[in-house]
C-alpha cells in the first residue's frame, strides 16, 4: 500500500511539475512572446554592436587632435 501511493504521489506530481511546460510551448501566446522576445534580443544586440564599434572609432579621432590635453592640478 505504501509503494503503491508513493508511486501515486511521484506520478502526480511530476505531472503538476511538467504539465504547464508542455501545454505552454503548444500555446500560441507563448510562441508569439517567444518570437517578440528573440526579436528584442537580436535589436538589442545590433544596437549594442553599433555602440561598440562607435566607441571603438571615437578615441582614435580624439588621439589625432593637434592640441595635447592639458588637466589641472587641484
Amino acid at each position: 500500500m505504501s509503494n503503491t501511493m508513493g508511486i501515486a504521489s511521484a506520478f502526480v506530481l511530476s505531472s503538476l511539475f511538467l504539465s504547464p511546460f508542455a501545454m505552454a510551448e503548444e500555446s500560441q501566446t507563448f510562441v508569439a512572446q517567444q518570437q517578440a522576445r528573440a526579436a528584442d534580443y537580436e535589436q538589442y544586440q545590433s544596437e549594442m554592436t553599433a555602440k561598440a564599434r562607435d566607441a571603438a572609432q571615437t578615441p582614435q579621432a580624439s588621439t589625432s587632435a593637434t592640441h595635447p590635453r592639458v588637466e589641472k592640478d587641484s
